[in-house]
């Protein structure tokens, strides 16, 4: 299930850097440290315990995140 757009909007990582989010395979990617945040039932899940990190960790720059 995907995230109305209007929703995925206003949305964004909840680390520091309050990067946007996009979905990507069934997932809230953040587009700046690319930790990703599961989507259950069609709801964001945005608790950093239950995500998983990118590459330099929550919240760290990860260049394949800035594509």
């Amino acid at each position: 299930m995907t995230i109305d757009p209007q929703l995925l909007g206003l949305l964004a990582c909840p680390s520091d850097d309050h990067a946007p989010l996009r979905e990507v395979d069934g997932e809230l990617l953040c587009t700046y440290c690319a930790t990703r945040y599961p989507i259950s039932d069609g709801l964001p899940d945005l608790l950093m315990d239950d995500a998983t990190p990118g590459p330099n960790g929550i919240g760290q720059a990860a260049d394949a995140a800035r594509s």
